[in-house]
């Protein structure tokens, strides 16, 4: 394998080519919009297209597309050839200023949630200069890739990176203004994020089997397998040859498109896996999430294999997420959530502390919702996922810090102290001052806050615009208020202390899988959100409304729009996947259970015509067991076949969304389970799909 120093960023257009490739001026003006967040100036667009041709033509390129990542929570792509004909007839290599800085789409196609109508179609993808541009190969072609953002007509974001760059303008803006209290004035401030991204392999002839899998991410069916994660032997374990090679070609052409994915592992469940990057800002750390899952896809058909990001592909054994590790920094290099030495003495640390504990107790409803999808739904609160129920953990050493601050004393804190193994050929280490809690949906370890609710498909733009928007409102509120103080020391020193005061109910350092701890959340009047239906609503109150108008980052029409689209997507997701069951059911199941049974009725006929006595009870026995599942079955469907059509005829999206998870979801898990207890006694000869066992263990 190649060096990574050799080949990182190879198919990147980066600092370095730029450096190489600008006139100095041009470069100087770019680097001016991308570093210091200026304007981009007109005249630089054409010089920086022609450099990004020749490059990526030297590369291969044949075709360019302005990717952009619409609603749909993936990303999109037209692709068009890098030439034109001049008059002469002759074909010549061209890409213009124009063609790098907008493009066309149809607005009416994608998601837009009633901004668009379908006679209103013109949309754009614009620029987006802060991400650089990269060259993909497919089959042999090679295109060039430049981020975009993507607006109607009317400019308003049909996408999901516009509110996020408008977030983290708002975010930056604020926390300005609280640096300012502190004599401190960056040039750049910035939202990071490094995400973990897990993933489930199986065998690509398995899959295509499946056709559950096929048309909705996930088994529908399946009995569990007779050893699941039980043994705990599987994370963190021996990697096996074949994915091996799989993680090895993933990381090779990840590290060529700059995305420095670093760590590697199996996880918790059968088949499942990990993969994290360094962190970057929370653009770029978004666009190379895509990226990464985008890939995760293409080098796995290559191996034969396929990648299920689904949050729960298999009932019964661990989900998949997406741990969004978030920090604030200066481009002076300090992260604003270090704590230092001493937290307690750290003014500006509790300032930032303080700003995120009031922002989560403020907008937990948010938060969950950012989360939230109906792929999500099936993982949280099961199998060692976060619960449905925001809450905040900040360790033994904050909690005590927040004690001692409450009360109005200043004294002592806790420090690390050393790790004894109580082998004396092991060295004594420092071990960190509080420990890891991996039951907490948002958790501070350290320097960064993990919001570990996300799922595993899900786009990392919508959980960090909630970040960056309510953290942004709640530094505003502080400096409004720290604006007015006359003794600026007593200011901050107040603010701290009410603040922590007042949202002491949000932190929580205990077991957040326990059911205790759903009683006491009851208890402390926070808000329990079991399903994205139940979340949806608080994205139009005005409340919300409010809290994005005001931070500039959505208007009152983005945010409608959203919200429905946010419904229309919960129910077509449902009702494919009660159209799969029937359909699995109808074609495969009942066919694969009759054959079965009349396998047993002939046994039992020709033992009966031999007139030899033989103990016919166990045979006739499963007979009867395997026909009161078939009748099972059939009543099931009746009942999900009403209930579907009950919800495809009603009007009202939130009322058919509350349909399908009221009754639809319901119908369906009372199908699967004669369907599952079938499996296990159907031949498995006869059987017309995988089973997890397969699926699980045959990698």
């Amino acid at each position: 394998m190649d060096k990574i120093s050799e080949i990182f960023g190879n198919s990147l257009f980066n600092d370095k080519v730029m450096r190489e490739r600008l006139p100095k001026i041009v470069y100087c003006k770019l680097q001016n919009t991308i570093k210091e967040g200026n304007s981009l100036e007109a005249d630089v667009a054409d010089v920086v297209a022609n450099a990004m041709k020749d490059w990526a033509v030297e590369k291969g390129a044949t075709h360019f597309t302005h990717w952009f990542q619409p609603m749909t929570g993936k990303t999109a792509e037209k692709h068009e050839a890098l030439f034109t004909i001049e008059e002469c007839g002759n074909v010549i290599e061209e890409f213009s200023g124009k063609n790098l800085v907008v493009g066309e789409g149809d607005a009416s196609s994608f998601p837009n949630g009633g901004l668009r109508a379908t006679f209103e179609a013109r949309g754009y993808t614009v620029w987006d200069c802060t991400s650089p541009a990269f060259l993909k190969e497919k089959d042999g072609t090679v295109t060039l890739c430049i981020p975009t953002a993507f607006c109607s007509y009317n400019g308003e974001a049909l996408d999901k990176k516009t509110p996020l760059l408008r977030s983290m303008q708002a975010v930056e803006k604020s926390v300005k203004r609280i640096l300012k209290f502190f004599g401190d004035e960056p040039l750049r401030v910035f939202s990071n994020v490094g995400a973990e991204q897990e993933y489930f392999l199986i065998d690509k002839r398995l899959y295509q089997q499946r056709k559950d899998i096929i048309y909705t991410g996930r088994t529908l069916f399946g009995a569990s397998a007779p050893k699941g994660q039980d043994l705990r032997d599987h994370y963190y374990g021996s990697i096996k040859e074949r994915i091996y090679a799989f993680m090895k070609d993933i990381d090779k052409e990840l590290w060529k498109l700059g995305v420095p994915v670093k760590t590697k592992h199996n996880e918790v469940a059968p088949g499942q896996h990990e993969i994290v990057p360094i962190f970057s800002t929370v653009n770029i750390a978004t666009d190379q999430n895509q990226v990464i899952i985008e890939m995760l896809e293409t080098v796995a058909n290559r191996h034969d294999l396929v990648c299920l990001l689904h949050e729960k592909p298999f009932a019964g054994i661990n989900g998949s997420g997406k741990h969004n590790n978030w920090s604030l920094s200066t481009s002076d290099g300090k992260n604003l959530l270090d704590p230092g030495e001493s937290p307690i003495e750290n003014t500006q640390f509790l300032v930032f502390l303080s700003a995120v504990i009031k922002a989560v107790d403020d907008y937990p409803e948010l938060l969950r919702l950012s989360a939230s999808s109906y792929t999500n739904d099936f993982r949280l609160g099961g199998h060692e996922a976060p619960p449905a129920i925001i809450s905040l953990f900040v360790g033994e050493q904050l909690e005590e810090v927040m004690q001692q601050i409450e009360i109005g004393g200043l004294n002592t804190f806790k420090t690390s102290k050393r790790l004894k193994t109580g082998v004396i050929t092991l060295p004594d280490l420092h071990k960190d001052v509080t420990d890891r809690n991996r039951t907490s949906p948002f958790a501070f370890n350290g320097n960064k806050f993990e919001f570990r609710m996300i799922g595993s498909s899900q786009s990392l733009a919508g959980p960090n615009i909630i970040l960056n928007t309510i953290v942004s409102d709640t530094l505003n509120e502080f400096a409004d208020e720290l604006e007015q103080s006359t003794n600026l020391a007593e200011g901050l020193k107040n603010l701290i202390h009410k603040t922590i005061k007042k949202h002491r109910r949000i932190i929580f350092n205990g077991n957040g899988y326990s059911e205790e701890w759903v009683t006491e959340a009851k208890s402390r009047n926070l808000p329990i959100l079991p399903s994205v239906v139940d979340a949806i609503p608080h994205f139009i109150t005005e409340k919300t409304i409010q809290l994005f108008t005001r931070n500039k980052v959505l208007d009152e029409n983005e945010i409608k729009s959203r919200y429905e689209i946010m419904l229309e997507d919960y129910c077509s997701r449902a009702r494919i996947e009660a159209a799969t069951m029937l359909h699995m059911v109808n074609k495969q199941i009942i066919p694969a259970t009759i054959k079965y049974s009349n396998e047993i009725s002939t046994y039992l006929n020709n033992i009966r015509q031999t007139k030899i006595t033989v103990n016919l009870k166990h045979q006739e026995r499963l007979l009867t067991v395997i026909s009161k599942f078939v009748d099972e079955i059939y009543n099931n469907m009746i009942k999900l076949q009403q209930s579907l059509d009950k919800a495809n005829n009603i009007g009202d999206l939130y009322e058919k969304a509350k349909q399908f998870r009221n009754e639809v979801l319901v119908n369906m898990s009372e199908l699967r389970k004669p369907c599952d207890e079938i499996e296990l006694l159907v031949s498995k000869e006869l059987w017309p799909f995988p089973t997890y066992g397969d699926m699980l263990f045959r990698v």
